[in-house]
């Protein structure tokens, strides 16, 4: 993996903060930006992940701001292969692409759309995207909104692609939509969205505190009839009322969630918020809904915890199957859902606890009586010590003697009444 060094000397900045202008400078200008792309290419061969993920995460993200926080691999790689190969795929708050290239990493043909906000992350997106002769449209702006600063346009070239600048561009249906948004972020929920298709068919719009579910419906309107989004959020959209349980009522209703994905807490780089893979399909077959509690499969590698190639194994093969595991996964009727008030929190669904082995009273009786008599042997030991303690008074002499005596006759006394439970 590339240093943060190694990237700014390629780039020509002594400090990262300038990176994503120069970038930005240098992606301007074919030639410069083909001579940039085969300088890291010397470095880097392996076009499959994400080069700029600890460099961005380190130098540029914006947690506090924008509530940016970089995908780890583990993760983007569940979700990906959830989705499986499409032709078009669609990555909401791409960041610099990170989602996007294991998309790519999965089927290389696929026509890719990216939206981003941040101007810092744009020039890296792109960059991301043309060294790896992706074909695609990036839209730099508000994905809620859907107000864009500027469109860029993809084509292949022989090595690596053009980029160009569009005015505008139709929107776009795609088969599969792969997203990590940012999570609680407070917006502007303005009444006129109520006509917008994204939002009409719900009537009612996300709260101002939490744009969740305003990113969750602008991405499901984006879908092909049969298209499939695989989406991380935090847990709360699983059990948060008010307009949010109205909204998750209505998803339900509609059919649209297919399995809900519980992953385990500080796999993240900026944060310990667990979070959820929620699955939405259209046109589904059947009411279920496959939940998976996969909170425990991790590797703990201090600071964070990694979810492993087998912990992934084990989700996708329960996924893709439809399998119920106990206390794992469970495929969840409608109607119990319904019963449920439309609530999707994990563990009213599946439940993790394991009752605690009691052993048989004969069992607990040998090891009590086990311990009493380890406890007179101890007891008679230390009668015999006290009784070998001398001093330099008589009158001492004797309270000793007396107390060795006692603790012997005490002793003696509990053999005599005795009981035995197994005569």
């Amino acid at each position: 993996m590339l240093s943060i060094e190694q990237i700014n000397k390629l780039l020509g900045v002594e400090e990262s903060f300038h990176a994503s202008y120069k970038l930005m400078e240098v992606l301007g200008s074919e030639e410069d930006r083909n001579n940039l792309f085969e300088e890291f290419l010397k470095l880097e061969t392996n076009l499959y992940y994400d080069w700029f993920l600890n460099y961005y995460q380190s130098e540029h993200s914006d947690r506090k701001g924008k509530g940016q926080d970089f995908t780890p691999d583990e993760v983007s790689e569940i979700a990906s292969r959830i989705l499986r190969q499409g032709r078009s795929n669609l990555d909401i708050c791409a960041g610099v692409g990170g989602l996007t290239i294991k998309r790519y990493a999965d089927n290389p043909n696929q026509d890719f759309y990216c939206e981003e906000f941040s101007d810092r992350a744009i020039p890296f997106l792109l960059f991301n995207l043309a060294i790896r002769n992706i074909k695609g449209i990036v839209r730099h702006g508000d994905s809620l909104t859907r107000r864009f600063k500027a469109i860029y346009k993809l084509e292949k070239g022989d090595k690596f692609s053009s980029i160009e600048i569009l005015d505008e561009i139709e929107d776009i249906k795609v088969e599969t939509i792969i997203m990590n948004p940012p999570y609680s972020l407070k917006w502007s929920p303005d009444k006129k969205y109520l006509e917008e298709n994204r939002f009409k068919e719900f009537g009612i719009l996300a709260p101002n505190s939490k744009a969740d579910y305003a990113f969750l419906l602008t991405g499901l309107d984006q879908l092909t009839e049969n298209g499939k989004m695989a989406i991380i959020l935090p847990h709360g959209v699983l059990f948060r009322g008010g307009s949010e349980g109205i909204i998750r009522e209505k998803l339900i209703k509609l059919n649209y969630i297919e399995s809900i994905i519980g992953l385990p807490g500080k796999v993240f780089y900026n944060t310990d918020i667990p979070t959820v893979i929620l699955v939405l399909k259209k046109n589904k077959e059947n009411k279920d809904i496959l939940f998976i509690d996969a909170s425990e499969e991790f590797k703990n590698a201090p600071p964070k915890n990694v979810i492993e190639e087998r912990h992934i194994n084990k989700i996708l093969k329960i996924y893709q199957n439809n399998k119920e595991i106990d206390k794992f996964s469970k495929l969840i009727k409608f109607d119990e859902i319904k019963e449920n008030d439309f609530n999707l929190n994990i563990p009213r669904y599946i439940d993790k606890y394991v009752e605690e082995y009691v052993p048989p009273l004969a069992d607990i009786l040998k090891d009590l009586i086990k311990l009493d008599e380890e406890i007179e042997a101890k007891q008679l030991e230390f009668a015999n010590t006290v009784g070998q303690l001398t001093s330099k008074s008589i009158e001492k002499d004797r309270e000793l003697s007396n107390f060795a005596k006692y603790l012997k006759n005490r002793g003696t006394t509990k053999r005599k009444g005795q009981i035995s439970f197994y005569d």
